[in-house]
Parts: C-alpha cells; sequence; structure tokens
C-alpha cells in the first residue's frame, strides 16, 4: 500500500503543485519522493511508500535500465510476478512485484499488461518514447484512483482525491475530480507540451470472466462443467485458500481484523492454518473492537481461542466514536450513510494497530457479502437469477462503498489490506455457479460458503452458522446498538427545521435523516460541491427500507427477538 500522485502539463510551479501531493502522507509513511521527469519540465511524479516488499530497491517511480523510457508509479500487490518470470523468461532488476508490469507492457502492450496481473493495483505508466500516459485499476477497485483532465489537456492522477482538489491551473478547475473505474485502462497521448488527449478507455475484465492470468497459476485447473455439490465444495475451499495463500507475500508482519463473523473468522483461520505450514515464526495477531461484551468482541474472543490467535480487543467507547466522525468522513471521501458507520469502528482499530503493535499487512473480510448473498435483504430475492444480478451490480459497485471503506480506514493509519474473498479466480468461479445454488437457503445466508466449510473444522459450528451481523451494528450490544447510539447524538446536532429544507441546500442525494444530513454537512465542509462522488446511497433492496442498517428489517427484528 502506497500513495500515487502524478501531473501533466502543469501550468503552473510545480513545487507549489507538489504540496497537494502531501495530502496522501498517510498512505506511505515510510519515505517520500518527488521526480521531474526529463523532457518534460511540467511533468511529475510523486510517491508515498509502505515498504512490504523489497525494502531497499522499492523506491518509485520505478525504473530499469532495460526500459530506460518507461516510468512506472504503482500502488498494489501483483501476486503472480514470480510466475510470470518463469512464464515469459522475464529479467528483473529489483524484487518488487510491480516490475513486472514494465515487462508485460514491453512485452504485449497495455492490454495484456492489465489482463496479466494478478493481483490488487492502481497505476500510472509513462512512455516516453512512444509518447503514451496509461492509466489502469483492478477489477474491484481495491485500489484507489482518482483523476481530474481539463479541457486543456492537464492531467493530475492520484490515490484518493484530496490530493487533486487543490489544484492550481491557468483555466479554473472544474469540479471534475472523479473515481477512475475499476477493471479498466485508459490510453493517453503526450504532447510535446507535456499536455495529453485521452485516446481511448477500455473494459479488460467483468467479474464474471475468468481472468487470463489463471494460465500461470498455482493452482491447477480444476475440476469443471460439474455443479456436483460435493465438486462444487471442494473448489471453494481450493480456491479460497489460494487466494489467502498468495496474499502472505510481505516482507512486514501480518495481522488480521477478526469481528467474529463468517468472513472474517474464515479468513482468519485459513491465514494462521498457512502461516504455520510455511513456517512463519510469530504468532498472527488478531483484532476486534467493540463496546463492552458487545455480539462482535464476544464472538471474535470464541474465534481466537479457536484457532489459536493473539488476540487484541479494542473497547469502543460512545463518546470517542462521536469524536471519529469528522476524521473518518475526511479520510473516506463519501457521506454514504452506511459507508460511514461502519468505517467508525474500523477507522479506530485500525489506530489502534499503527500506535500499538507491529502488524502492518492486513487482512479482512470485505467481498464476501456482495460475492455470497449475505446481506439479510437476499432472502427477500424475488428469484435466484435476480439475487445473482444484484450479487453482481453490488461487485461493481464495491469501490464506492465497502471496498472504499476497507481501504481509506487502513491507509489512514499506514497499513495495508489484503482482501481474498475478492481474488480474481475465486470470484469468477463462485459467480460460475448456477443463481440456484448461491441464494440463502433456510433462512441462512451465505449457505452455500458455510457448507463448503462445514467439515473442515477451521471455526466453532455456532460461528461458521452466525447469522449476518453488520459491522456497525456488531460492535455495539443488542439492546444499545452503535445505530441508536449515533442517532441519539445528531438528534441534538441537527435542527428539524434544517432536515426539512435540506433538499433545497442539497438537490443531488437529499438528506431524509437527520444521520445523513449531518455527514453531508461535515462532507461539504471539507468537499464543497462534490457530491457527485456518490452517485447513490447504499441501500437494501426487496424491501421498504428509509435505513441501511440491517436492524431495520423485520428478519433481523424476528431474529433478535426470539
Amino acid at each position: 500500500m502506497c500513495g500515487i500522485w502524478a501531473l501533466f502539463g502543469s501550468d503552473e510551479c510545480l513545487s507549489v503543485q507538489c504540496l497537494s501531493a502531501m495530502k496522501i502522507a498517510h498512505r506511505g509513511p515510510d519515505a517520500f519522493r518527488f521526480e521531474n521527469v526529463n523532457g518534460f519540465t511540467n511533468c511529475c511524479f510523486g510517491f508515498h511508500r509502505l515498504a512490504v516488499v523489497d525494502q531497499l530497491y522499492g523506491m518509485q517511480p520505478i525504473r530499469v535500465k532495460k526500459f530506460p523510457y518507461l516510468w512506472l508509479c504503482y500502488n498494489g500487490e501483483i501476486y503472480n510476478f514470480k510466475q510470470l518470470q518463469k512464464q515469459f523468461g522475464f529479467e528483473y532488476q529489483t524484487l518488487v512485484d510491480g516490475e513486472v508490469i514494465l515487462h508485460l507492457y514491453n512485452r504485449g502492450g497495455i492490454e495484456q499488461t492489465a489482463s496479466m496481473l494478478d493481483g490488487v493495483f492502481a497505476f500510472i505508466l509513462l512512455d516516453t518514447a512512444n509518447r503514451k500516459v496509461f492509466l489502469a485499476r483492478d477489477t474491484y477497485g481495491v485500489r484507489p484512483l482518482f483523476k481530474v483532465l481539463t479541457d486543456d489537456g492537464f492531467l493530475g492522477v492520484c490515490s484518493e482525491a484530496k490530493g487533486l482538489i487543490n489544484l492550481k491551473h491557468s483555466t479554473s478547475l472544474c469540479s471534475k475530480v472523479e473515481p477512475f473505474l475499476p477493471g479498466h485502462y485508459e490510453v493517453l497521448d503526450l504532447k510535446p507540451s507535456g499536455k495529453v488527449a485521452s485516446v481511448e478507455l477500455v473494459k479488460f475484465h467483468s467479474c464474471k470472466d475468468e481472468p487470463l492470468h489463471v494460465t500461470c497459476d498455482t493452482v491447477e485447473a480444476l475440476a469443471s462443467g460439474s455443479f456436483d455439490l460435493e465438486t462444487v465444495k471442494s473448489n471453494i475451499r481450493i480456491l479460497f485458500e489460494n487466494a489467502v495463500r498468495k496474499r502472505l507475500m510481505a516482507h512486514r508482519r501480518i495481522g488480521c481484523l477478526l469481528s467474529g463473523g463468517l468472513d472474517s473468522s474464515l479468513v482468519a483461520a485459513v491465514l494462521l492454518k498457512l502461516m504455520k505450514e510455511i513456517n512463519i515464526n510469530y504468532p498472527l495477531q488478531t483484532f476486534a473492537i467493540g463496546m463492552e461484551n458487545s455480539p462482535d468482541l464476544l464472538a471474535a474472543r470464541k474465534v481466537a481461542a479457536h484457532i489459536g490467535s493473539e488476540h487484541h480487543e479494542v473497547i469502543l467507547n460512545t463518546e470517542e466514536g462521536i469524536q471519529a466522525i469528522e476524521d473518518v468522513i475526511f479520510s473516506l471521501e463519501t457521506y454514504d450513510i452506511t459507508t460511514v458507520r461502519a468505517s467508525i469502528g474500523m477507522y479506530l482499530v485500525s489506530k489502534y494497530i499503527r500506535k500499538k503493535t507491529d502488524s502492518v499487512v492486513i487482512f479482512s473480510g470485505e467481498g464476501s457479502d456482495e460475492l455470497t448473498q449475505g446481506y439479510i435483504y437476499f432472502h427477500k430475492a424475488p428469484s435466484p437469477e435476480e439475487a445473482a444480478e444484484e450479487s453482481e451490480r453490488l461487485l461493481k459497485e464495491l469501490y464506492l462503498f465497502d471496498v472504499l471503506r476497507a481501504d481509506r480506514t487502513t491507509a489512514a493509519h499506514g497499513l495495508e489490506l489484503r482482501v481474498p474473498f475478492l481474488d480474481h479466480r475465486f470470484t469468477s468461479y463462485y459467480l460460475s455457479l448456477p443463481a440456484e445454488l448461491r441464494i440463502p437457503k433456510n433462512g441462512i445466508e451465505k449457505y452455500l460458503l458455510r457448507l463448503a466449510f462445514e467439515d473442515s473444522n477451521l471455526l466453532p459450528k455456532e460461528i461458521l452458522w452466525r447469522p449476518k451481523e453488520a459491522f456497525s451494528d456488531g460492535i455495539a450490544s443488542v439492546k444499545k446498538s452503535w445505530f441508536s447510539i449515533l442517532q441519539d447524538y445528531i438528534d441534538q446536532q441537527v435542527d428539524d427545521l434544517l432536515l426539512e429544507k435540506a433538499a433545497e441546500k442539497y438537490p443531488f442525494n437529499p438528506p431524509k435523516t437527520k444521520e445523513s444530513y449531518y455527514y453531508r454537512q461535515i462532507f461539504e465542509k471539507h468537499y464543497s460541491g462534490r457530491s457527485s462522488w456518490l452517485p447513490h446511497y447504499w441501500m437494501p433492496r426487496w424491501v421498504k427500507a428509509t435505513d441501511p442498517s440491517a436492524r431495520t428489517l423485520k428478519h433481523y427484528k424476528s431474529a433478535t427477538q426470539e
């Protein structure tokens, strides 16, 4: 994890512009470099480094003797860089996994490069020989990327929007700082003036498609064409274990978030098992946050005891959670209700990890709810086919919601997140299964995933079959949820009259509740006029809901009232 920033065709002094690059310094606390491009005095790269792989030669932009005309600034991890080296005979100059991007591009161009990368990435590649600039982002947008391109060809690119919104330019910078779409690459012509012109934006991978890099994966071909339940369960276990294994690539200590729910518990259990297999000689640190005796804390404690991790509990007090709201919204760059609500616990546990431990590479369970139909409202899906379509929609929008939350809350404290549930091969296989197999069954969501691990003894049965608990709700007690605590506080902060006139003040995505109004006010304070970064609020489907909390749904209420 790191922070990347680049400008092409700047009219203003670069020493002034580079102050904007410092807005993302939290993403790379280990080192910083600012570098001009030879022959293009108004083009430059900025890089904040978190040293996770090759601590000696990992500074960026990456340049190697073989390709002196290529400049690469990237944020991410490429898990198959050694397999690609073996398959194509690449001669690496460094131990940096991202160097493979230069070799792939030289061999087959940008399309093959983006398609063959097994990992998470956002990159800026400059080819001065052919006067081209390339931008690319991984399938689910696990690593963030924003850009601004003016009519006269000034381009700014950054890991977070906050590094672009204060750039200076001779023509007024309209508010077109926007997220770069996941699963896409863009080709831009670089003019002698340093300005650029967009040539094409190409979608190189869809979540349902088996990735091209499967040809050089460490797992051999699976038994395909058969949807026999035992075969499917075996394939799910094999691919998930492989997804965790490839993410062990790190020179810094590995830890794991553990809420005690199914997703993070599976990740932690498989992770610890594999760490023992490859003889990693330190205990796995797991981290849970919640109020005293909250459901998440109790469940996480049980999982940690079962798997044998070095477990840390962060006790959340109400005042601390409320005080963190503004910092969280500034970090997130969104005002989405459920994203902000769920980010507060994750932000505070990340703060604890940074201050109190030496774990830097943090595993987490993001992506599972979208992939395996884990949200409570999937019980109300009209048909398996509609449930499958909704699952794909959620995956495509992850970069606006859960993946955004997971990246920003950890990156704010200089941590690197790893999310095995969003492994390209695992997700494409799961989505290839018949829609009927993937729906909730017997009143239990994620039924197939649970079934696949039932006989593995990785987790206690009561955890494996524990019902869905929203992260923002699970950190509090059932009697007094984090949701209701927030409502009580915000009710005192937002006047009824303000809410009545919300649609006049905020015509785009107008707040419907005091909570959403409160978040929007804070967002506008830091990112005025940028509300279009959030196309719509996250809300459950097929149910009448005015709030995204699982607690407002009938299925949840009946479960907690039994």
